[in-house]
């Protein structure tokens, strides 16, 4: 039988983990699975990113250091991400070979 505290680390990096995956959809980073196309919203990446912040934020003090570690990780690496991303002129719509009209 599988310790509940256990069980409640791997739920939280799931978590986390659907929130990472998306923020780096958002920012371009990563094909949207649905769409298999490489989608940029840096809105909602950002809101993302609030999401993983205020999450981390109002769960201060009941995390362990294993989880502490892994979401600090994750909040930095889409942080600098973003910047990245936020830092490149954005792409022109309708520029790309897919979405050019035959």
């Amino acid at each position: 039988l599988m310790d509940p505290g256990d069980k409640h680390t791997i739920l939280l990096t799931q978590l986390v983990s659907m929130f990472h995956f998306a923020a780096l959809q958002h920012m371009g980073k990563l094909k949207n699975p649905m769409t298999d196309k490489i989608e940029r919203d840096l809105q909602q990446a950002q809101a993302t990113i609030d999401m993983l912040e205020m999450l981390h934020a109002k769960m201060k003090g009941n995390l362990n250091g294993e989880e502490e570690k892994m979401f600090s990780n994750i909040l930095q690496e889409v942080k600098l991400n973003y910047v990245d991303e936020a830092g490149k002129p954005q792409p022109e719509t309708g520029s790309s070979p897919e979405t050019k009209p035959t």
